[in-house]
C-alpha cells in the first residue's frame, strides 16, 4: 500500500469547509473517547460500538450530520486506536506511562473511506460530495493517478498544513510490481548512524549530518519571538498575530521537509548500492529524552531506518536491526572489549594494535553481527554464502523474509499526519 500526496487549491469558502469537516472529526473523536472513559464495566466498548455511536451524534448533532458518514467511522477509529494502544502498552507492561488516550486540541485532517468523494475523469480534480460544501478541488502535483484502478483507491484525506491543504490517497497496491527490480551488488555494509557524521558505513565512508535545524535555529527563535509578542493573553488572536504564527509554522515546516528529502536520498543510495544493510536497533526514543535530544531529533535516525525498510521491501534488498550493545567499545579485528569515552573518537586496541576511527570500527562490528544474525559467524568469509542466498528467487524478492526485518506492515508512515500508511511512493 503507498500513499501519494498532492496539493489542492481551494478557495476562501471551500477552505472554511474543510476546517469546519476537521472541527467535527475532532469532535466526534473526543466523543467517542468520552463514551470509553464514562463507560462501567460491564459495557463493552470496542471498536463497533464506537462506530454505532457515531450515528447517535448524528442524529443529536446537525454539524455531524454533514460530515459523510465514513468520514464519521474513520474519526471514532481514531479514537480506538489510541485505545487499543493503550491496552497493548498495559498488557505488554512497559516501563512508564502506558500512553492513556487524550482528548485532542489540534486536529489537522479529515478522512473518508470509499465513499463522500469522487475523482474526475481526467483525475486532475476530487469532488467531495457530503454536506460540509467542500465541492471540487483541483490538484497539483507531479504524480500521474491514471496509473492506478480506481478500485484500489480505499482511503482519502484532506491534510491541512502550515502552506495550504493537501490530499492524500491512499492506494492498495503491491510496491514491488511497480517498481524496477535492482541488479544484485554482490555487497554487504554495516550502518552506525551518530552525532558527528550522520553515518559511517563499513567500507570506511561517511556521511555528514546537514544539521538543518541547527542552521534555522537562529531565525525560528527570531520568528517565534515576533510571533508572541503579538500574543495577548485574555484577547482574541489578531490577524498581526496569526500571520506571524504562520510564518513560523512555515519555517518549521521547511525544514521538516529539508530533513526528511535528505533522508530519503540517503536511504535510497544505500539501498541501491548493497544487497543487505546492517545497522543498530536503537532506542531513539529514549535518547531523544536526554540532554542530546535536539541533535538526535535533528538527525532523524527513526526516519532514516523506517526509509531504509521501506526501501528494501520496494526493491528486494535485506535490511537487519542488531543490538547496539558494545558495538563502538569492541575491537573490530581481534573481538575484544576496548573501553572508551564518547569523547574518544579514535578506536585503539591495546591487544591487538588495530587503529580505525570508532564509528568506522563500530559499523564493522554491526555487520558481523547482522552476518551473524542469518545464521552464520564472520565477515567477509560468508559474505559471499550470504549474499548468493539472497539473489534466489526473482532477484532477491524473498530476501526480507530471511531476516525477517522487512514486512510490509512495518514500512508505515513516516509523516506524522499519517501513521496508518505507507511513506509517499518515491
Amino acid at each position: 500500500m503507498i500513499v501519494l500526496e498532492m496539493k489542492a487549491v481551494v478557495k476562501p469558502n471551500q477552505v472554511l469547509a474543510i476546517d469546519d469537516a476537521i472541527r467535527t472529526v475532532q469532535f466526534i473523536r473526543n466523543k467517542a473517547l468520552r463514551l470509553w472513559m464514562d463507560a462501567s464495566r460491564e459495557d463493552k466498548i470496542d471498536k463497533y460500538a464506537l462506530n454505532k455511536y457515531c450515528r447517535i451524534l448524528a442524529k443529536e448533532y446537525k454539524f455531524a450530520d454533514e460530515l459523510n458518514s465514513t468520514a464519521r467511522q474513520a474519526s471514532s477509529e481514531r479514537a480506538w486506536a489510541a485505545i487499543s494502544r493503550f491496552y497493548d502498552n498495559c498488557k505488554k507492561n512497559i516501563k512508564g506511562k502506558k500512553g492513556f488516550p487524550k482528548f485532542q486540541k489540534n486536529n489537522r485532517s479529515v478522512e473518508y473511506k470509499q465513499s463522500g468523494w469522487k475523482l474526475s475523469d481526467n483525475r486532475k480534480k476530487i469532488t467531495f460530495t457530503d454536506k460540509k460544501g467542500i465541492g471540487t478541488l483541483s490538484l497539483k502535483g507531479t504524480r500521474d493517478l491514471n496509473f492506478y484502478p480506481i478500485d484500489s483507491f480505499k482511503r482519502v484525506r484532506l491534510v491541512r498544513r502550515a502552506n495550504g491543504y493537501y490530499v492524500q490517497f491512499c492506494i492498495s497496491v503491491d510496491i514491488r510490481s511497480y517498481s524496477k527490480p535492482l541488479e544484485p551488488t554482490k555487497h554487504c555494509v554495516g550502518i552506525d548512524v551518530g552525532l558527528k557524521v550522520f553515518y559511517a558505513d563499513s567500507d570506511g565512508k561517511t556521511v555528514e549530518i546537514p544539521q538543518y535545524y541547527r542552521q534555522a535555529e537562529k531565525l525560528l527563535n527570531r520568528l517565534n519571538q515576533r510571533k508572541s509578542k503579538k500574543f495577548k493573553k485574555g484577547q482574541k488572536p489578531s490577524n498581526n498575530y496569526k500571520r506571524a504564527r504562520q510564518k513560523y509554522a512555515r519555517k518549521h515546516l521547511r525544514v521538516s521537509r529539508q530533513r526528511k528529502g535528505f533522508v530519503q536520498r540517503e536511504a535510497l543510495r544505500v539501498i541501491q548500492s548493497n544487497d543487505l544493510v546492517a545497522y543498530e536497533d536503537l532506542n531513539v526514543k529514549g535518547l531523544a529524552k536526554s540532554k542530546l535530544a535536539k541533535s538526535v531529533n535533528d538527525a532523524a535516525w527513526s526516519t532514516f531506518r523506517q526509509w531504509l525498510e521501506y526501501f528494501a521491501f520496494k526493491y528486494g534488498k535485506a535490511t537487519v536491526a542488531v543490538p547496539p550493545h558494545n558495538t563502538s567499545q569492541n575491537c573490530s579485528n581481534c573481538g575484544e572489549k576496548v573501553k572508551k569515552s564518547l569523547s574518544t573518537r579514535t578506536h585503539k586496541c591495546p591487544h591487538c594494535l588495530y587503529e580505525e576511527d570508532r564509528d568506522i570500527n563500530a559499523a564493522i562490528n554491526i555487520l558481523k553481527l547482522g552476518l551473524s544474525t542469518l545464521g552464520h559467524s564472520g565477515s567477509k568469509a560468508f559474505e559471499s554464502e550470504i549474499l548468493s542466498t539472497l539473489a534466489i528467487a526473482n532477484g532477491g524478492e524473498d530476501a526480507s523474509t530471511l531476516v525477517g526485518a522487512i514486512l510490509s506492515e512495518q514500512a508505515s508512515s513516516v509523516n506524522q499526519e499519517s501513521p496508518s500508511i505507507l511513506p509517499n511512493k518515491v
